[in-house]
């Protein structure tokens, strides 16, 4: 398993969120919360619907964590003027302060896990990183074919 590409991809996104979980436990917010709350920063406005697809979320499951995070003060409901049936998500300045505190903290979690490589070797890593996940977003050309064994 450990020469297999996607497992290993798995792994490392695995303990990445334990670390920072553990790094920002005492802010209070998780991994999810905070992707919430860094797409709701970067796009003000955003509705449920469209957060919850740029998340890879269901509708309801973005609708209750913004639910718990307008209850800590953290998101901001307001009306649409177009269309009065949506509500338009905002972060807060609490959230602003809180993102910029959780972004040190993944930044140390980050330089902790890298550490380990030259400057050329991280960004080698990256590059091919940023090339595979381009590589998985992308339309598949044919279809995935499959092995048998024996």
């Amino acid at each position: 398993m450990d020469s297999n590409v996607a497992f290993l991809a798995s792994d490392i996104g695995r303990l990445f969120g334990k670390r920072f979980e553990a790094a920002s436990r005492d802010i209070g917010v998780t991994g999810g919360q905070w992707r919430v709350l860094a797409r709701i920063a970067e796009c003000p406005g955003i509705n449920q619907g469209a957060l919850a697809s740029q998340l890879e979320v269901e509708a309801i499951t973005a609708g209750r964590m913004i639910d718990r995070l307008q209850k800590r003060g953290l998101v901001e409901r307001r009306p649409d003027p177009n269309d009065r049936r949506v509500w338009q998500l905002h972060a807060t300045p609490q959230t602003l302060a809180s993102l910029e505190l959780l972004r040190e903290r993944m930044g140390g979690v980050v330089d902790h896990a890298t550490e380990i490589f030259s400057r050329q070797e991280l960004d080698l890593l990256a590059s091919l990183m940023k090339r595979l996940r381009d590589r998985l977003v992308a339309p598949a050309s044919k279809p995935v074919e499959t092995h048998a064994n024996g």
